[in-house]
């Protein structure tokens, strides 16, 4: 009788990425394939990791959806309302996702902070799709090691500014950045809260969902360049910002949100302002119908795209009349 064993190839592989693999790029934009070759301004890269959140998974398979729902977007050449193509005016490449250990947090916050230092020490700027929203605390950390303390732009339904989560928490995430002093609250802005938090201790300013909804984006932007003023600008998309209505697929829906319309005229309005980054997180596909969350997600990281190559003089109307 044969006392074969299995080939070592077989075997059980904690290192290998179950979920890491990458179907298709954002917005058919060409894979990054050499760091000393790219000519990208911007990195696009998925993170599939959701052992943080506290309510449904699923968002590790945010960044396929989000890529996969982007081709919806590609046809169209010059996106409306923009009057040029991006293609012509910003260079973007997909980094794939970043990779780490399944069942271990850590490797996820080591590998993908090193990560955003290989994208920021080449002199490019970060587009990252989570994943849940512990994801951001890693950039962040990265961020404020080249820029020091800066200004975030925070859409969601949840503050997660919340103190007694634990050490790998959605919850938690911007307590950890103001107490380890990533960011600078003082220039910092919250959108599309509508859940309990901490009114008197609060660090940052908050727009909740009632007011952005009654008063809407114009004043949504007055408030936000208001507070930002000219401190280097990065944002957090949390997909669940957004009413359920048209965001079902996430892991913790509040109803009375915001809508996709208000949210994409509030991000194209950051136009001017010294954007170095955004995350978009929490889309859960498994939850969605008919692919309209993983499309929002989509839609608005390509309105960033296009307000930074507008920041760089992309043609000379940028919106139609």
């Amino acid at each position: 009788m044969s006392d074969n064993k299995p080939a070592a190839s077989k075997v059980a592989d904690a290192d290998m990425p179950i979920y890491g693999g990458l179907g298709m790029t954002f917005m058919q934009f060409p894979l990054l394939s050499s760091w000393q070759n790219s000519q990208a301004e911007v990195i696009v890269s998925g993170v599939p990791y959701d052992m943080s959140t506290s309510g449904r998974s699923g968002a590790r398979f945010g960044p396929e959806g989000v890529r996969s729902a982007s081709i919806n977007l590609v046809w169209e050449g010059a996106r409306w309302p923009w009057q040029f193509a991006l293609d012509d005016h910003l260079k973007v490449e997909d980094s794939g996702n970043v990779l780490f250990k399944h069942g271990e947090p850590q490797t996820l916050v080591d590998n993908l902070e090193a990560h955003i230092d290989k994208v920021l020490a080449a002199g490019k700027t970060a587009l990252t799709f989570g994943g849940d929203h512990f994801i951001t605390l890693p950039i962040l950390r990265a961020y404020a090691k080249k820029y020091g303390p800066f200004a975030v732009v925070h859409f969601d339904a949840h503050t997660d500014t919340y103190s007694g989560g634990t050490k790998y928490d959605h919850g938690t995430l911007f307590h950890h950045a103001v107490t380890e002093g990533l960011i600078d609250v003082e220039h910092s802005i919250q959108i599309g809260i509508r859940t309990a938090y901490d009114y008197e201790n609060h660090p940052f300013e908050v727009l909740d969902a009632a007011w952005v909804n009654e008063h809407g984006a114009k004043a949504t932007l007055e408030r936000i360049n208001q507070r930002v003023g000219d401190k280097q600008v990065y944002v957090s998309f949390d997909i669940d910002g957004l009413d359920p209505a048209v965001a079902p697929g996430t892991g913790t829906p509040v109803q009375a949100g915001l809508t996709v319309d208000t949210c994409l005229k509030v991000i194209r309005g950051l136009r001017g302002h010294d954007l170095i980054g955004m995350d978009v997180v929490e889309v859960a596909p498994a939850y969605d119908h008919a692919d309209i969350t993983s499309l929002a997600g989509a839609t608005l990281a390509l309105e960033y795209l296009y307000v930074l190559a507008a920041n760089k003089g992309a043609g000379t109307d940028y919106l139609t009349k």
